[in-house]
């Protein structure tokens, strides 16, 4: 893959394990999904899209598409921010979610790296976050992505995902408390 694939952060959600939605919580300094959208950029991804719903706001650096279906979950988010790099002429797109404050660009940047259709990112061999899709799969991710399922039913079972570790240079917890 040549062109810089687009990045998609999905940040809609109300976050209710956490109490609040998480996009504009800061930590250490930086709002949740300030960070996603620097590791993204700074990793290789060119234009960045942010799916909001529960918080809206403005997102330097991010093309901001606002989801009115938020509430029925990530699959709506995946659905509209598909659409959206869908405008771009990017040839493939790297998701993450907004609540993984461990995220690196040197993550970021293994990932875009890899040569394949299909990569995600592994922390101990765990996948992960981020994942990187080539266009030829959006219009099946975005069939398959269904209430609070991104592109997990499209990646189940399937033999050409390759994994990237990046647990040595970035950790792949999501903050669900707001303790973490």
């Amino acid at each position: 893959m040549t062109a810089a694939p687009a990045g998609l952060v999905l940040a809609a959600g109300a976050g209710t394990r956490f109490g609040q939605p998480k996009a504009p919580v800061d930590v250490d300094g930086e709002r949740l999904v300030d960070r996603a959208v620097r590791c993204l950029r700074e990793g290789g991804c060119q234009p960045v899209v942010v799916v909001l719903g529960a918080w809206v706001g403005d997102v330097p650096g991010a093309i901001v598409v606002e989801n009115p279906d938020w509430a029925d979950g990530m699959g709506s988010s995946m659905r509209a921010g598909l659409d959206a790099v869908a405008a771009t002429d990017a040839g493939s797109v790297l998701v993450t979610l907004v609540d993984l404050p461990g995220l690196t660009a040197t993550a970021v940047a293994r990932v875009v790296a890899a040569e394949a259709p299909i990569v995600i990112a592994a922390y101990q061999g765990e996948r992960g976050h981020p994942v990187r899709l080539a266009r030829e799969h959006w219009a099946e991710v975005a069939l398959t992505a269904q209430g609070d399922a991104g592109a997990r039913a499209f990646l189940r079972g399937r033999r050409d995902v390759v994994l990237v570790e990046v647990g040595d240079v970035a950790s792949g917890y999501d903050m669900d408390e707001p303790a973490e």
